[in-house]
């Protein structure tokens, strides 16, 4: 009588239970949120601005130095998303148009999963006698977070720069 072979059998990777991994916020997607908020202010198309930012929603805005002569002007620290658009909108009525937020160096600096904290600049700009002309720069920081799967600001920080430059050695940075 010929010999069976018995072999083992082993479920395949891919039907075998495994952990659920949570989801991560992707790097691409903090920066088309960025790169969003961006264009829709600096074209002042209001209605699209609330859908990027959460309920708790807190945005802060200031300069380095708070020795401009229009801090009053930027000077921002508002909580809820009724309050942030509320500012944003009539800050953005008294700013200049065309006006060019240029985000860059978009980076993730923590994940937690349904949300992240994210860092980046911005270059200001506007147009002089017909020629674009740098108004400012800034250094943005928020925290993102997903509700329902969608990518929300939930908080949103932006620090204009005006103080002069000088050797980083002598100074205090982060």
């Amino acid at each position: 009588m010929p010999r069976r072979l018995i072999r083992s059998i082993s479920i395949a990777p891919q039907l075998r239970p495994r952990k659920e991994k949570k989801p991560m916020i992707q790097p691409a997607d903090v920066h088309e949120l960025v790169s969003h908020w961006w264009f829709a202010y600096d074209n002042a198309i209001y209605d699209e601005w609330a859908d990027m930012f959460t309920d708790d929603a807190h945005f802060t805005c200031r300069t380095d130095t708070g020795k401009t002569n229009y801090e009053e002007f930027v000077n921002a620290d508002v909580h809820g998303k009724a309050a942030v658009l509320a500012w944003q909108t009539e800050h953005r009525k008294g700013s200049p148009h065309p006006l060019r937020h240029g985000g860059e160096n978009v980076h993730i600096s923590a994940n937690r999963g349904d949300d992240a904290d994210f860092r980046s600049y911005i270059r200001v700009s506007q147009i002089i006698s017909g020629s674009p002309s740098d108004l400012s720069t800034a250094l943005v920081t928020g925290t993102v977070r997903l509700e329902g799967g969608v990518l929300r600001f939930s908080a949103l920080h932006t620090v204009l720069d005006t103080e002069e430059s000088g050797v980083i050695g002598e100074r205090k940075v982060f």
